[in-house]
Formats: C-alpha cells, structure tokens, sequence
C-alpha cells in the first residue's frame, strides 16, 4: 500500500513519527515540514544515508536547531526497526553490566558517557525507541532494571539539555514594560504625529541565584547518581548558582560542575570525598552551611533547593531552627523528595515534619517526569 508521496505505508508512518518525536523534542515541525520531510524521503529513500541530511536540511532553520535534530535523529533512528543504513557499521554494542556493575557511587563515571549501551539481563528485556523514552520517563529510577540503565542516562541528558534550552529561551524573551514615550513619539511621526502603535520598555527577567544541597546518604543512593546530573545541568543553565553535596557534611562542588563536559566533572567528582551511602545529618549540614556559607543568600532573587527524603538521625529541632534561618535570607525554599512519588507516603518522620512548615514547595523527584516538571517554578 502506497501513501501520499508514493511511499509505502510504513516508510510513511516512520517519516511522520520522527517528526513528531522531533517536535515534542523542541524543534518546530509543523505540516509543511512533515510533507516537506515526506518529500525528502521519497526522494531519497527511507534507507538512504543521505535521508540524515535531507532531514535537517527541511526541519532546521539555526544552530540550536542543528544540534537539537542531531540528538533526536540519533536518539530515535538508533532505535528504530527501520534505520538508514551506512557504510560506517557500530561496534556491537557492550553489556551494560560491564559499565554498570550496581547502583553506588563508584559508578559515576559511567554516567554521561554518551555510550550507546543496551542488553538484556536476567530476561528483562531493553525498551526501545519511543517506547524507552515514555517508559523510562515515567520510571522511578530504583524500579529501572539495569538492562536499561544506559538508556535512561542517555534519555535524560538529552532532555536536562532541552530543559536547559527553554529556560534560557523564556530568558531572552522577556515581558513588556512601562511605555517608552521616547520611541512612541519616534515612531509616531511617519503617521503625522498620531501614536498608532506604542512601544514598551522590554523587561527581561533577571535569573534566580540558585543554591541546590543534594542528600548523597545511604537512602538516597538510588536516586542520588541521577540527580547528580540533574543538578549539573541547572547549574550551566544558571550564572548564579551553588551546589552542594551532604550526608554527616556538607560539601561544596560548584567548582567541580564548572567543567564543560559531565563526564569530567563526574570523574572530578568521583574523586572528592563526599561521604557517599554514609548517614544523615540534614539539620547539623544546614548549621554548616549558615554558619560557613551564609553569604551566598539574598532574600531578593534565591531559590534554596533541597534534594532529600528527609530521614535525618540528627536532632530535628536543630532542623528546623536551621532551616528557619535559611528562610528568612531567601525567596523561596524548594524540598524535592524522590518518596513523595510513592502513593503510600506520608512525612510522618520527625525531619520531615520539622521541615514542612518553612517548606515553599514540596514536590516529587523519583523520575525524569518529576524533575522535568521543576521547570515552571524556575
């Protein structure tokens, strides 16, 4: 059976799923792109190497929008039953066991390697395609079998970065102003004096200062290897940021995340002591961290971040007390906690509890969904 462009009715349906892949990915493809995309196929072939080209040549009108299909191209024809075809083959791809042994942090090296990894394990069997993206979205990242650990690191770089790429567009964007009677009149004499259209002062947002704390004890391990890059990405979006790690201690590493690539500041990382998988002491890390790096909030424009499940072996008073001063130094206090995805939780535990009144926002953080979903308070 043919389609529209004399093209089988498969080789149509792949076309114009990329395409819609590459628009929930950012780029904009509407209609005349799909048909312009259909065209290209059919000139070219479904299996032509040179559909990669064709492609971007239709769907890509900047730079941005270069590297972007370059990653949606990769991410869903490596996939794909139906892949171009090249006369470079891939290497067979690596077990994942061999990067990924366990979940702990001596695997932070393997995080970021852009590696194309996948294998079945145990007879679990990899999610592919666009249905690896949708599962692996949704995931609590505990439950992700390690047959599919590659992909889910790869899934979420890709889209931090997009992340990352939005913000600082609505950044550049900006909101309109007071009117600018200057240019009005300006631009009212060409219409003998009559103000046929006012012109606004552009406001351009100014960026939050971020101060992020990541949880990196023993029950957070399972999350706190992707959160890691989470906040690697946040702090290249944002000029104005802080990271810190703790468990029994606090640990500064925003000059660590200031490395272009995330694989060297995950190996730079590696390599810091930290107190990884240690205990918790979230209430004497905050007392640290005013009584050493207070300096770094200002009431007026901070986001203070929390990533943790709030279990702390420490004197909750002391938590509270802590985080109390901290409230009062910034603008809002953001508590992410990977439990809050569990239907059954409650924060009943007494950290918990001691934190919730001077809490902002307390939101999920178990699966790629839920950190893509901080997006609209930054």
């Amino acid at each position: 059976m043919l389609g529209p462009t004399g093209q089988s009715s498969d080789a149509v349906r792949v076309i114009v799923e990329f395409c819609r892949f590459a628009r929930e990915k950012g780029l904009s493809v509407g209609v005349q792109e799909t048909l312009g995309a259909l065209d290209a196929a059919a000139a070219l072939g479904v299996r032509s190497e040179e559909l990669k080209f064709g492609l971007r040549s239709i769907l890509c009108g900047s730079k941005d929008d270069w590297d972007l299909f370059e990653e949606c191209f990769q991410m869903f024809w490596r996939e794909s039953a139906v892949e171009p075809q090249s006369s470079h083959r891939r290497p067979p791809r690596k077990e994942i066991s061999s990067r990924v042994s366990e979940r702990n942090p001596a695997s932070l090296m393997s995080m970021g390697a852009g590696e194309d990894v996948s294998s079945e394990e145990d007879g679990a069997q990899t999610v592919t395609g666009a249905s690896a993206h949708e599962r692996l979205t949704k995931a609590d990242f505990p439950a992700v079998p390690l047959s599919d650990l590659a992909t889910l690191e790869q899934i979420s770089i890709r889209l931090f970065k997009q992340m990352s790429r939005r913000l600082a567009r609505k950044r550049r964007t900006g909101s309109r102003g007071q009117v600018d009677l200057r240019k009005t009149i300006r631009r009212s004499i060409s219409h003998g004096g009559e103000p046929m259209n006012l012109r606004y002062r552009e406001r351009k947002p100014r960026p939050h200062r971020l101060v992020t704390l990541l949880d990196i004890s023993g029950s957070m391990s399972p999350y706190s290897l992707f959160l890691v890059k989470f906040l690697y990405t946040l702090q290249k979006h944002f000029r104005r940021v802080d990271t810190f790690l703790f468990s029994t201690g606090l640990v500064e590493i925003t000059s660590l995340f200031r490395a272009q690539r995330l694989q060297d500041a995950l190996q730079a990382l590696s390599q810091r002591p930290a107190g990884w998988s240690g205990g918790t002491s979230i209430g004497g890390s905050l007392r640290e961290f005013n009584q050493i790096h207070r300096r770094k909030l200002r009431s007026s424009d901070t986001l203070f971040v929390i990533l943790s499940d709030g279990w702390d072996t420490g004197d909750a008073g002391v938590l509270a007390a802590e985080l109390g001063a901290v409230k009062r130094r910034v603008r809002r206090i953001i508590w992410l906690n990977p439990l809050l995805g569990l239907k059954e939780y409650q924060p009943i535990t007494s950290g918990m509890s001691a934190a919730l009144p001077h809490i902002d926002l307390f939101a999920p953080c178990h699966n790629l969904e839920s950190l893509l979903a901080l997006e609209k308070h930054l």
